[in-house]
């Protein structure tokens, strides 16, 4: 099943959940999936969309470094012995369709990271691998976007770089019939493929990441998990590649869908 969360006529400005149909159809629902909503009997049909919300409002957002074996090759790091976990700000959050905004403070090294992401459904703690499953809720698309100025000279450390507003795009939708082995993770900008590999490349598999962190944190219902990128990124490039005022950023996973998302300057 896919989840939504949009703002279209009759939804008012704080939006509302929906189930994407195969037709195109959302059927509108009564408060979040996670806590047992239902349907109202409302709809609206893609095309009619106002606003495309993130597909979650997580009280957390954890996100992993250096899990992809090409993505380590190109950075030239060795292997992790343990996931490396960071936290994005869930202030960071926009939705499909909405804009990436180049921070003032850091405008000129703003990069891309395409990443399959989990939304937990269930309280977790000590969770054992083969039992993972049990704690998803769903997937989603996400751009774990970076400013890798602040990251790797100005701050040397990423809470910063990692957080800036708009900095976390997920969607379109959340989507709860899901085998994440071997799908591709693909990244466009401007309609070129900059990234593409599979999830079999990852160090950490999803039951692995889901057991590491719960030993370690607590994860509450609707905490999202983006899992790492590929290679491709921008700063690795020569020459670097980085997002300008104008560009389309898309985020594909395969059995997912795509995230889109403009690039803006800050006013």
């Amino acid at each position: 099943m896919r989840y939504v969360r949009i703002i279209t006529e009759g939804t008012g400005p704080a939006g509302a959940f929906g189930i994407v149909r195969a037709d195109g159809v959302i059927e509108l629902l009564d408060g979040d999936p996670l806590c047992g909503a239902r349907r109202t009997g409302g709809w609206c049909h893609l095309k009619d969309v106002r606003r495309w919300l993130p597909p979650v409002n997580p009280p957390n957002i954890f996100a992993l470094g250096m899990n992809y074996e090409s993505h380590s090759a190109e950075t030239k790091t060795q292997q992790p012995a343990e996931p490396v976990i960071f936290l994005k700000a869930t202030s960071a959050l926009i939705g499909h369709n909405e804009a990436i905004v180049l921070p003032k403070e850091a405008p000129d090294e703003v990069d891309y990271e395409a990443e399959l992401t989990v939304v937990i459904g269930h309280r977790a703690r000590n969770v054992p691998p083969d039992r993972a499953g049990d704690y998803i809720f769903g997937y989603t698309c996400g751009n774990d976007v970076s400013a890798r100025d602040c990251q790797m000279r100005r701050d040397r450390q990423w809470a910063r770089a990692k957080s800036f507003d708009t900095f976390c795009p997920l969607g379109p939708w959340t989507e709860t019939e899901f085998d994440p082995a071997d799908k591709r993770v693909i990244c466009r900008l401007n309609g070129r493929e900059m990234q593409n590999q599979s999830t079999s490349d990852m160090f950490f598999k999803v039951p692995e990441i889901i057991a590491y962190l719960s030993r370690n944190f607590t994860l509450l219902p609707g905490t999202v998990i983006m899992t790492g990128t590929p290679a491709g990124v921008g700063f690795a490039r020569r020459p670097p590649v980085f997002l300008r005022p104008g560009d389309r950023v898309e985020v594909e996973v395969e059995g997912i869908g795509v995230l889109a998302n403009s690039v803006a300057r800050e006013g």
